[in-house]
């Protein structure tokens, strides 16, 4: 079980390093918050729906769901007509209006954002159900799958605090409203390059 613990470990790094759409929003929600707890909403539910699809991944619903193509199709529509919303909306921030009332992502708001992103992202769907996935069906007990899921689960989690925590200490550092109005829009564009690159899957599906 030690040997799926750590290969579980290695794994989800690898997968979670690259800042895609869901680490840019936590690390966003981190440097735009005046408290650092104020984007605990976006990191636990981000984190939460990691642990879910690992879940599904490892033990074994991931194989029927991942390859029903109308389903991806729709998750796909879906991603892509939210990502080009909340880019609009993202792009349209007055961060002057924010730093005076700290309310423009309120919890619930944070949650349903970390959540789309999370949950109707295909490629963060192939990488925990189809590579997270393919990867435990080595393992053939299920004391090793909950090792191997375990340590996947935790990377989301202390990934997440840890961007959180970076964003948190780099929008304290540059606190000037510059700053966050550069965040918005670098958010702004990598959620239309998301659509973007969404729109051509869905083209390419087979």
């Amino acid at each position: 079980m030690v040997g799926a613990f750590w290969h579980g470990l290695i794994l989800a790094f690898a997968l979670i390093l690259p800042i895609g759409m869901q680490n840019g929003f936590v690390l966003s929600q981190g440097a735009l918050h005046r408290r650092w707890l104020a984007a605990l909403p976006a990191v636990i539910t981000a984190a939460l729906c990691d642990t879910f699809l690992v879940a599904l991944a490892v033990f074994g619903v991931s194989g029927a769901v991942f390859h029903i193509l109308w389903l991806r199709v729709a998750l796909g529509i879906v991603g892509v007509a939210f990502l080009l919303y909340m880019g609009f909306q993202t792009w349209r921030e007055d961060p002057d209006h924010d730093a005076v009332t700290s309310e423009v992502w309120s919890p619930r708001r944070q949650m349903s954002f970390a959540m789309s992103v999370s949950l109707l992202n295909p490629h963060a769907l192939m990488d925990t159900l189809a590579v997270i996935g393919g990867s435990a069906a080595v393992y053939s007990t299920w004391g090793q799958r909950a090792a191997f899921a375990a340590a996947c689960a935790l990377v989301s989690w202390v990934w997440f605090f840890f961007l959180m925590t970076l964003g948190h200490v780099a929008g304290r550092a540059a606190a000037g409203v510059g700053l966050k109005r550069v965040i918005n829009r670098v958010s702004a564009l990598m959620m239309w390059a998301s659509a973007l690159l969404l729109i051509h899957i869905l083209l390419t599906f087979r």
